[in-house]
């Protein structure tokens, strides 16, 4: 389920002159029999809606005074939201003549024409505070206070999501409210700027528009009304006519593919941040900690102890973006963690709506082909997740089933593209020249399948910020055998492992002149980079110091030196 909560106005929206009608209340309960939530959001005072709505306690969540003040009907609490104006305002407003004037737990309100007066005041007394108004009536508030942050306290305090909500209202101080939910209705009778800017306006007026919201949430949870919604679109790049090609805010289901060094972790770490920026949050599973550093998570695991299963389930909780760290974890023990925690992820997510993103690294590791799905996961109807491998015939195919979008990258998009189609069951057509000429460093293939054309060429749009992954862990850290670097020369008489750079720097200054060139012009140096440390820039600046045939040993070892330590800041 997309949508789990329901953020209503009152006036104008559920109710008409003040009045909410049986039907409408009859629709409200199907709302909550669906297992979905009701917030309402309103300008008006607690005590005065009291009086005239006695159902509120069909409503999860009541926020009233237009975000500055929460009620709880199921206990009855109370929370201010914001620090009420200082009595000197509502004393300055009565001297000077504004009739009728209500004060509120923070809210100060009356009616036009008394805005000038209203903002004159505010001016004299030096007070950072914001007029707000809502169909005739003047309401003054502290800055940043309306129905758009009041919802979110409240939807929080729920464990929930603005993401994973409906808004509706009718006018003027509904318009934050509805830009901060997922999907923004307006009923008919709303004015029209509101009516401009919400998703979608419902046929009929007040409470009868909302009835029919409601059913069309319970019919097929808006997946008719809210498919057409471009707001929430995370781009991926640019094609050659200068079109963005994007990824949908909901149900996109997606494989980047592509060599290893080919830059899938600096074309993910950007997804990444587009994702956040659009405020959807995200999970990382991160078999290699290539993204520990990623800004604005959390991360869980280092490279001497793995989380446990309570662990992530307890941080995942919070609802933040997060990274789980697995290095620390056998690579034999991965699947096996990943095919308990799938299920109580996706457990979560049918509860509260998170985390919106699911972001898997390495996946031909963790739901390889050889193992069977998770009993009581189910991959293919997981929306909003990127699948990242190397191999993506070796992931098993019930996960790349769902798969809806894939992004090659590298030397080998066709071939990964047609893995894919024969590992997924899906008819994937792409023509050769689509991929033709080489694909350039910040260039993908995308195919998308419900795309017209389905398969287009892209100029990936970079990261925000630089992705250098992992300096403590390439430069410091233990790398496993298999990604460690072994000097051995051009007998095999040596068998030296170089764990990380420090190692690899020092071993290089020790050996004879003879291994060191062996390995050089093997090009051995760069393929570690590419797939050892997964470094585009230092694989480049690698291949630029082997490609100096005229240079003897001790200028490429000073050259090499010299080009690991631009990226990687060393240890003295």
């Amino acid at each position: 389920m997309r949508y789990l909560a329901l953020c209503c106005d009152y006036d104008g929206t559920i109710a008409r002159h003040g009045v909410v009608d049986d039907a409408t209340l009859a629709a409200l309960e199907r709302l909550v029999d669906s297992g979905r939530h009701l917030v309402l959001v309103t300008g008006r005072q607690l005590d005065d809606l009291q009086h005239v709505m006695p159902r509120l306690d069909l409503f999860e969540r009541v926020v009233a005074e237009n975000g500055a003040l929460m009620f709880t009907p199921a206990t009855r609490e109370e929370t201010l939201l914001a620090e009420p104006p200082p009595a000197a305002l509502a004393q300055t407003l009565v001297e000077r003549g504004v009739q009728p004037l209500a004060v509120g737990r923070v809210v100060v309100a009356t009616w036009q024409p008394h805005e000038a007066t209203v903002l004159q005041a505010i001016r004299d007394l030096g007070l950072e505070l914001q007029v707000i108004f809502n169909k005739g009536a003047v309401m003054v508030l502290p800055s940043g206070v309306n129905k758009a942050s009041g919802a979110a306290a409240a939807l929080a305090s729920m464990g929930l999501s603005p993401h994973n909500a409906v808004g509706v209202g009718d006018a003027e101080n509904d318009h934050a409210l509805l830009a901060s939910c997922e999907c923004a209705v307006a009923v008919a009778n709303a004015l029209p700027a509101l009516r401009e800017a919400a998703d979608f306006v419902t046929a009929g007026d007040h409470g009868a528009g909302v009835a029919e919201l409601i059913d069309a949430l319970i019919a097929d949870d808006l997946a008719t009304r809210s498919a057409h919604i471009e707001r929430h679109r995370i781009a991926i790049g640019r094609t050659a006519d200068g079109r963005t090609l994007h990824l949908p805010g909901h149900g996109a289901s997606v494989l980047v593919a592509g060599t290893s060094g080919s830059g899938k972790s600096a074309l993910t770490t950007g997804l990444i941040e587009r994702i956040g920026e659009r405020g959807y949050s995200t999970c990382v599973i991160d078999p290699e900690g290539d993204y520990e550093s990623l800004p604005g998570a959390v991360a869980l695991g280092t490279p001497e102890r793995a989380p446990s299963l309570d662990e992530a389930m307890q941080l995942l909780a919070q609802r933040s973006n997060s990274v789980l760290n697995l290095v620390g974890m056998p690579l034999a023990d991965r699947p096996a963690f990943f095919a308990a925690l799938l299920p109580r992820l996706q457990a979560q997510r049918a509860s509260t709506g998170q985390p919106h993103w699911l972001v898997v690294d390495e996946m031909h590791h963790l739901l390889p082909a050889s193992r069977p799905v998770p009993v009581g996961a189910s991959w293919p109807a997981l929306a909003n997740s990127l699948q990242i491998s190397v191999h993506p015939d070796l992931i098993a195919p019930a996960a790349l089933a769902g798969v809806n979008v894939m992004i090659a990258i590298g030397g080998e998009p066709l071939a990964d593209l047609q893995r894919f189609a024969a590992s997924s069951g899906q008819a994937v057509t792409a023509a050769r020249e689509v991929a033709e000429p080489a694909l350039q460093t910040g260039e993908a293939v995308v195919w998308q399948r419900d795309g017209s054309p389905p398969v287009q060429r892209v100029q990936l749009i970079p990261t925000r910020s630089e992705h250098r992954r992992h300096h403590r862990k390439y430069a410091e850290g233990e790398l496993p055998a298999d990604r460690s670097f072994w000097f051995r020369g051009p007998e095999d008489k040596l068998n030296l492992r170089a764990q990380n750079l420090i190692v690899f720097l020092q071993m290089a200054d020790g050996i004879d002149d003879e291994t060191w060139l062996h390995h050089l012009k093997r090009g051995d140096y760069s393929r570690w980079f590419a797939e050892g440390i997964k470094d585009e820039a230092l694989t480049e600046q690698g291949r630029e110091v082997e490609a100096m045939h005229d240079a003897d040993a001790t200028q490429t070892r000073a050259a090499m030196r010299a080009a690991i330590e631009r990226i990687y800041t060393l240890p003295g």
